[in-house]
């Protein structure tokens, strides 16, 4: 095994041009298994097996052809790209299994993605439509957005989740493209009330928190992936720092920004020697519990932004890009699948759901998209699909 590197101090990124031969090498491999169909959430042993577009992972894998259409700087991925795109514009038509927040990451990812790259109208169009059914799920009184589920069923009303501050960018993107405030005024509503009640005083997150959807009154906090209730899921609290960071940059909110440095200071404290964290913050170096490459990914990817949006005078500012960058350099030296021929993924050793045993140390359809979108923003200057 080879050495890691364990201080901070700044990157060269030798190894750049080997790591995107890598992923788009995988790229064009994959997309001859997956035109209409996608990958799975989460590998069975190392594989990805095929699926219709139904999950709420489904648009990581449209997400990650436009990366490696970028990043290649060929039209290879066009024909898959447009075969995905019909099969999102035909999801959305029949409203396929969209009862959920995670609208969001679906048509960020794929509509939002491609009228950013390309201007396509019907883009736009499928991108507003989507932000209205994603509307459809605020509950007024809570000023949240519920998370999963029927809207109508008591024992899924009032509960917002960490990983949701991800999915408002497509309403700041609704308002951009409408010129309509209420979609932004939703967004904002909803990262205020995550920063007062997921958001703890010592930096750490709940992964959910219960509202009472007829008053409004805020009820407790739990976890459904975490190890426990108190404790801090890796994932949720990446997902925070990148989407704390996002709701600054569309609101302008500062304290949005402040809350992101401080969920950034925790994770990064609680990192082991290698900079990859364990799937629960609780767990320390030498723990017997697996890793999360794919929350690692996220966090590289919300530090970076993070980093870019801090001003030059802000001393934590280099001190989260360096961080960031030795998270990535640890991920390709030591987590990928370059010595795994066999497997269809990019990243090795990510836990979906360790509480039920799904996806643990496997490949994940998002870590190998947010680790594609690491490389990419450090490979070039980058215009952000969030």
């Amino acid at each position: 095994m080879k050495e890691m590197r364990t201080d901070v101090k700044k990157t060269e990124f030798e190894w750049l041009d080997e790591e995107i031969c890598f992923i788009e090498k995988k790229m064009r491999e994959n997309q001859k298994i997956f035109q209409e169909t996608v990958p799975a959430a989460a590998s069975c042993q190392l594989v990805y097996p095929a699926e219709e577009n139904r999950d709420w992972t489904a648009s990581f894998w449209i997400g990650l052809l436009y990366l490696a259409k970028e990043l290649s700087g060929t039209t290879d991925f066009d024909e898959t790209i447009a075969q995905q795109f019909a099969s999102f514009r035909h999801r959305l038509e029949k409203k396929i299994e969209l009862e959920t927040h995670d609208i969001g990451f679906l048509y960020q990812l794929s509509a939002v993605a491609a009228y950013k790259t390309t201007g396509n109208p019907i883009a736009k169009k499928m991108a507003i439509q989507a932000a209205d059914l994603l509307m459809e799920r605020y509950l007024p009184a809570a000023q949240i957005i519920q998370a999963w589920g029927d809207l109508t069923d008591p024992k899924q009303k009032g509960r917002m989740i960490i990983d949701c501050l991800m999915n408002l960018p497509l309403l700041y993107f609704a308002t951009e493209a409408t010129g309509e405030e209420k979609y932004k005024q939703v967004a904002y509503a909803h990262a205020r009330q995550t920063q007062k009640y997921i958001v703890r005083n010592n930096a750490t997150t709940y992964h959910t928190y219960y509202f009472d959807h007829q008053t409004g009154q805020p009820r407790y906090g739990r976890t459904q992936q975490g190890y426990s209730d108190e404790s801090c899921w890796a994932r949720g609290q990446a997902w925070g720092i990148y989407g704390f960071t996002l709701s600054y940059l569309y609101t302008g909110d500062a304290s949005f920004l402040d809350t992101a440095k401080r969920l950034a200071d925790y994770f990064i404290q609680q990192l082991p020697k290698d900079k990859v964290c364990y799937w629960d913050l609780v767990f320390k170096e030498g723990s017997h519990e697996e890793k999360d490459s794919s929350a690692a990914a996220i966090a590289v990817c919300g530090l970076l932004e993070l980093s870019r949006q801090l001003p030059l005078s802000d001393g934590k500012r280099i001190f989260y890009e360096e961080n960031a960058q030795l998270i990535l350099e640890n991920l390709q030296r030591e987590y990928t699948t370059k010595d795994c021929p066999q497997s269809n993924g990019l990243l090795l050793h990510g836990v979906y759901d360790k509480n039920s045993q799904k996806g643990v140390d496997e490949c994940m359809i998002w870590g190998d998209y947010f680790y594609t979108e690491a490389i990419t923003r450090v490979a070039k200057s980058w215009f952000s699909y969030w």
